[in-house]
């Protein structure tokens, strides 16, 4: 099943809060963007402001059709 479509758009950042999120980002094992949207949410929080959890994607391979299974 595929995840809803994230909504793109453009951000300005100084050079500086960039290069910090992305040693935040890093530390975490994160994107950038990954990182952005965690710092949102977690300020979002703090102010008492709901947001709803992320769906949670399945990791890993997808699984294999019965159709490619061999046969034994």
């Amino acid at each position: 099943m595929a995840a809803p479509p994230k909504k793109p758009f453009a951000l300005r950042l100084e050079p500086s809060l960039h290069a910090a999120i992305e040693r935040a980002a890093a530390a975490e094992f994160r994107s950038v963007n990954a990182e952005i949207e965690v710092l949102l949410r977690e300020a979002l929080a703090r102010r008492g402001i709901r947001v709803a959890a992320p769906e949670q994607r399945p990791r890993g391979r997808p699984p294999k059709d019965e159709t490619d299974m061999p046969q034994v």
